[in-house]
Order: structure tokens, then C-alpha cells, then sequence
């Protein structure tokens, strides 16, 4: 069964389900641009490695209190007639362990110099709250906009805090922004709402060079198929994260009107 909702599916968001989309996504990408690009192009897919901890609010580890006795020269019954201390139990605690995250992306490189032309990000999770995730993709945007590279990033998440944009933008659920290298600081934000269909957008290249149309909601219905997430997702239950209350009687009515509730 297809995807219900007419545009970005609320019920990928979901992080347990997020890292295989974002993988069969920028995969999908990779494919769909490559067959419309010239020779003198080539498409890599790339992934930042970092460190990340477990996030918690607070990680705190109890230390019990150690008391030091010493055997004293006073008579045994003295010590007979001591009362010691219960035995303090063990406790379980949780502690930040670092995990190694790694995250895709794709660079379109001119095939005989090497150089990267265009650089594509699907936002994460991790990229968009507090962290190692936020600060390595943080510094990755800082240099691709200090360069002559030009920049796609794809959010398709409700959730986080978005990547920084000067300036006052209009309210949306998703983005996608194109920042040309020879427009900065300008650059072209696409905003969109759960109820509707993802724009398409022309992928920057060279100046004068041919440049592809991305058909960004063809290609997640296709990962939406391929994936048969249609078994993966249980739509009687609210999406993850929550939709807006009037987002969420929407999309009730329109999972009833398809018989997914």
C-alpha cells in the first residue's frame, strides 16, 4: 500500500525508523541525479564519523559514603557489643557510553579535478539537538559555506532545532535549502507542511552547466515502496514525534478515509 499522506510522511520521522530512510534516501538521490548528469561529473557518497554519548538529562553515579575503622587496643567485648552498619546494596546506574554515529551524504565532484561542486545533506536527528552530532555537521555547513561549493540540505524532521538561517522565514514543518557558491549570502529556502508535496528544485552545478530537477517526493515514495514500510508502521498509533493538534485531526481523517484506521 502507498504512502497516505500527500507529501513527507510524518511516520518516518520516527528515530527508529529514520536511520534506514536516510540511508535508502540519499541512496535513491545518488541513482536519480547520476543518470541525469554529464561526463564530466561523477556522484560519491561520503559519511562523517564521530563520537557521540548517549544523551540523558543528567548521569548521575551514587558513591556511597566509606567509613574507615580501625582496630582499636580497646577489649573484644567492646567490640562484641558494637552495632555495625547495614551492607549498602548495589545499585544499577547508566553511565555515557560514546558510540561511533556515522552519517551519509553525497558530493558531486568535477570527475577530472576532484573538486567538490555540490554538496547534499539529509538532516538527521543527532544533527539537529545538542551535541557531537549537531556541533561535527555544524562545522561541516561552516566550511561548505566558506567555500565555492554549493549546498543542498534536505530537513525533512519536525523535531530539533533547525540549521541557522538569517533573517525571518516563513513557519514550516520541513526544508530545503539551496545555497548556491556564487549567490551567498542569498541562497533559496524551500518551506513546506505535512500536508503538502515536497517542491522540486534544480541541483546547483558550474555556472552554464545543465542542472538536473530533483523530484525529491517521487524518489521518498519509491524508498516508501521499496522498503514496504506500509508493513514497518502501525497507523493507529500518533506519530513520533507528535503531530500540531490541528496537523494531527487532519491526518486522523485522512488515515480513516484510506482504512488505515
Amino acid at each position: 500500500m502507498p504512502s497516505p499522506f500527500p507529501g513527507m510522511n510524518p511516520y518516518l520521522e520516527n528515530p527508529i525508523r529514520w536511520s534506514e530512510v536516510h540511508h535508502r534516501l540519499i541512496t535513491a538521490i545518488a541513482i536519480a541525479i547520476e543518470s541525469n548528469l554529464s561526463l564530466q561529473y561523477r556522484v560519491a557518497i561520503e559519511k562523517r564519523i564521530y563520537l557521540s554519548e548517549e544523551e540523558e538529562e543528567s548521569v548521575t553515579v551514587a558513591i556511597p559514603d566509606v567509613s574507615v575503622y580501625s582496630q582499636s587496643s580497646t577489649s573484644s567485648q567492646t567490640r562484641s557489643t558494637m552495632t555495625l552498619p547495614a551492607q549498602t546494596e548495589a545499585v544499577t546506574v547508566r553511565l555515557p557510553v560514546p558510540e561511533e554515529m556515522r552519517e551519509g551524504y553525497l558530493e558531486i565532484r568535477e570527475e577530472e579535478t576532484g573538486y567538490v561542486v555540490t554538496a547534499i545533506e539529509v538532516i538527521s536527528p543527532t544533527n539537529k539537538r545538542a551535541g557531537m552530532g549537531r556541533d561535527a555537521y555544524e562545522r561541516k555547513r561552516r566550511e561548505v559555506l566558506s567555500s565555492p561549493t554549493n549546498l543542498v540540505e534536505i530537513d525533512l524532521l519536525r523535531g530539533g532545532k533547525p540549521m541557522r538561517i538569517i533573517g525571518q522565514i516563513p513557519p514550516s514543518d520541513y526544508r530545503i535549502l539551496v545555497a548556491r557558491g556564487d549567490r551567498r549570502p542569498q541562497a533559496q529556502l524551500y518551506a513546506f507542511s505535512v500536508r503538502q508535496e515536497i517542491p522540486q528544485f534544480l541541483l546547483p552545478l558550474r555556472s552554464g552547466d545543465p542542472e538536473p530537477l530533483v523530484d525529491l517526493q517521487s524518489l521518498l515514495i519509491q524508498v516508501y515502496n521499496q522498503a514496504r514500510f506500509d508493513m514497518a508502521i502501525n497507523y493507529r498509533l500518533e506519530s513520533v514525534p507528535p503531530l500540531k493538534s490541528e496537523d494531527r485531526i487532519w491526518a486522523d481523517a485522512l488515515l480513516r478515509e484510506t482504512g488505515l484506521r
